[in-house]
């Protein structure tokens, strides 16, 4: 296997097709990998989260892995920065706060060739000088984890594996009334009691899914007031993360998989969801709830819309993504956990 590094944005928008390409066969297959969404992240370097941080500026150190006939075989999308620790590291484009699953680029069956080979490469002079490989967000059920702490161990490099937030997703049924008889008595009677109440109000109430790209900028906009009504979120939505999130989801509406969706009350925007529609699983990025209207619950109700969508439509799961809010486990998440692998060499 021959490697070679990917070092300019031009080169970086080149390679978008054959990124996919391999992407759709990769071990993990997940939105956030998607050449146009790190595009998109790389621009804005994350909202300004690298941008803003102490130290050089970020510089792109994408790793080719091709074949003896030039096919790729893996991609470790990598950036060279200082990490939170201020330690000099090769992380993960997408790192750390707006990309909720990250990971080697690689197939399944390339996986035991690829990581040894692709840790020597690291090890050249071809490379910065890195302290540590500093991977955030991967889930603990990738079999890169494994793959990375073998090939760690065959050089006596030390492996450390840090579990990070809890990632709920639910596993959906064939149907609605399936679906909502696999979830606790409790929480399907609130459930249905809160969907049963909004539709009953003397109020005009609709949901919909945004379809019209012409509209996309403006709802975007009204997703972001309606994320502002939480203190956290609205301190979290600086310009240069709005810019970002612009990008990233015009991005994957052109792509076919974003999912922005909203509930109205009498013509107020209520709540909306902003999610990925992406490989027969609805991903849930983000949302915004009117405080005004919460006695309606419209954030709940949004949600069983949401579902009861994804299982007309024949999506395998929901994934909540990121957070351990209650909310995610009542409506029948199971939990899992996304990991912070690091490996450094013994001369550091």
């Amino acid at each position: 296997m021959q490697f070679t590094l990917l070092r300019s944005n031009d080169e970086f928008q080149a390679l978008a097709d054959e990124w996919n390409h391999l992407l759709a066969m990769s071990a993990s297959h997940v939105p956030f990998l998607r050449h146009e969404y790190l595009m998109a992240w790389w621009q804005t370097l994350g909202g300004g989260e690298w941008s803003n941080s102490a130290g050089p500026k970020p510089e792109l150190y994408v790793v080719l892995g091709r074949r003896s006939d030039g096919s790729l075989a893996g991609i470790a999308p990598l950036f060279y920065t200082l990490n939170r620790d201020g330690e000099p590291a090769l992380m993960l484009l997408g790192s750390i706060e707006i990309s909720d699953y990250l990971d080697l680029i690689v197939p399944q069956e390339d996986l035991e060739t690829f990581i040894p080979a692709l840790l020597d490469f690291l090890d050249s002079p071809a490379l910065p000088p890195w302290a540590v490989l500093d991977f955030y967000n991967i889930l603990e059920s990738s079999p890169s984890l494994a793959g990375l702490q073998a090939a760690a161990q065959a050089r006596t490099w030390t492996y450390q594996q840090e579990k990070l937030q809890h990632c709920p997703s639910i596993h959906l049924a064939s149907d609605w009334e399936t679906y909502l008889a696999g979830i606790d008595k409790k929480q399907r009677h609130e459930i249905r009691r809160k969907m049963r109440r909004i539709e009953s109000q003397e109020h005009a109430v609709r949901w919909y899914i945004v379809e019209d790209q012409a509209n996309l900028e403006d709802e975007l906009d009204a997703l972001f007031d309606l994320m502002a009504f939480d203190p956290e979120k609205k301190r979290f939505l600086t310009q240069e993360m709005r810019t970002q999130m612009h990008l990233a989801f015009h991005a994957a509406f052109q792509a076919g998989w974003l999912q922005l969706a909203f509930i109205e009350i009498d013509g107020e925007k209520a709540a909306g969801y902003v999610n990925f529609d992406y490989e027969n699983q609805i991903w849930v990025y983000n949302s915004g709830i009117n405080f005004d209207l919460g006695a309606l619950s419209p954030g709940w109700v949004l949600l069983g819309y949401l579902i009861q969508w994804a299982i007309e439509h024949g999506r395998a799961s929901f994934d909540f993504m990121r957070g351990d809010e209650d909310y995610k486990y009542r409506f029948g998440a199971i939990d899992r956990r996304i990991v912070r692998a690091t490996l450094r060499r013994n001369s550091q």
